[in-house]
């Protein structure tokens, strides 16, 4: 998920599996993480309530280009953040069908050669 020039922070989208309206992006500049996060921003405390150890919540800054979402380091402080927050998308759509699944080999595919030699 590469940035076009000139362009920074989240592209709205929606979720392939519940059709959720999410925010996408890169966080970061050295190991970025893809970030997919929930549309709907709230106060910094409604998003802590929601924070688990594998769901973020990202502070929400707005620029000319649109929505930019940010590591949210404000939890630490002692006064309360006053940006807006999103959190990070939990999926409650339906599992894909099992056709749409990768096929599985059901039978195991031969050598060409012989078992005891050896090949390049």
């Amino acid at each position: 998920m590469t940035r076009p020039a000139g362009r920074s922070g989240a592209r709205r989208a929606r979720c392939p599996r519940c059709a959720a309206p999410v925010l996408r992006q890169l966080v970061g500049r050295t190991a970025a993480l893809s970030v997919v996060a929930d549309a709907e921003q709230m106060s910094a405390a409604a998003a802590g309530a929601l924070r688990e150890p594998d769901r973020l919540d990202w502070c929400v800054y707005e620029t000319r280009d649109g929505v930019d979402l940010r590591w949210a380091s404000c939890h630490t402080r002692s006064t309360p953040c006053a940006r807006r927050h999103a959190i990070d998308h939990q999926c409650i759509g339906p599992t894909p069908p099992a056709d749409r699944l990768p096929a599985q080999r059901r039978t195991p595919k031969s050598s060409p050669v012989h078992p005891g030699q050896l090949t390049l």
